[in-house]
């Protein structure tokens, strides 16, 4: 296993690996499922799926249960308190979210995920590596390297210590376009767990950077992302 990988080739949409996983006729648990993006995809894609997404924000929570997806059971809870019985699901998938949990309880998270998994079955944990041009943008206000360095120090060791068994690693890029600077403020900036107060002069200083890379105007942007699929042994 490895932090970081300089040289990623596969370029994709995430659901694309998502969907290699056979997902009908199962019970999915999503930790940390923010505005439940992912989550309506996994949900509305296939058949008989039930998805169990939870969420720590409440602002987020709240508009999550305003969706009203027959098929997906939205919770108010985090990774390392999961308010579900022992070996009750079968496959759970954490998506930018493991590096959010609180240091202390990154151990705890794992013991939680191994025991809702049923037998055998997988977690697939996707993180974005700290690393590209779009990573150099948020840094400049929410600067997440020590808790990506975290998260997958916890991961491995999880494996090292045969928590769990490492399905596969997979290292892959996506494209994400911003129409301008104020679509990146948008979706990047103004987000409730970005718990900074961005002063007018960085805002320009980010703003600035930004529009260094095509003139203000539309600017795409690959994101690099690391999974570990892993297996409860």
């Amino acid at each position: 296993m490895k932090l970081i990988e300089d040289n990623i080739t596969q370029t994709l949409d995430e659901m694309y690996l998502v969907e290699t996983l056979n997902l009908d006729n199962k019970t999915i648990l999503e930790l940390g499922c923010g505005n439940a993006s992912m989550t309506k995809m996994i949900a509305q894609n296939g058949t008989n799926r039930k998805v169990i997404a939870c969420e720590v924000d409440k602002t987020q929570h709240e508009k999550n249960l305003s969706l009203n997806i027959p098929n997906i059971e939205f919770k108010l809870n985090g990774a390392q308190d999961i308010k579900l019985d022992d070996e009750s699901v079968d496959m759970i998938f954490m998506f930018k979210s493991f590096h959010h949990i609180p240091y202390d309880l990154m151990k705890k998270a794992l013991k939680e995920i191994k025991r809702v998994l049923k037998p055998n079955a997988l977690v697939y944990i996707s993180e974005p590596l700290f690393k590209g041009e779009q990573n150099e943008l948020i840094a400049m206000f929410h600067d997440e390297e020590q808790v990506r360095i975290d998260a997958f120090t916890h991961i491995k060791e999880a494996v090292e210590t045969e928590e769990f068994k490492l399905f596969r690693e997979i290292f892959f890029q996506t494209e994400v376009t911003y129409k301008d600077f104020e679509d990146f403020k948008t979706k990047q900036m103004n987000l409730s767990y970005n718990d900074n107060n961005i002063t007018p002069q960085l805002e320009e200083k980010i703003k600035n950077k930004f529009n260094s890379y095509n003139n203000g105007k539309e600017t795409s942007f690959m994101k690099p992302f690391r999974v570990d699929i892993l297996q409860k042994i």
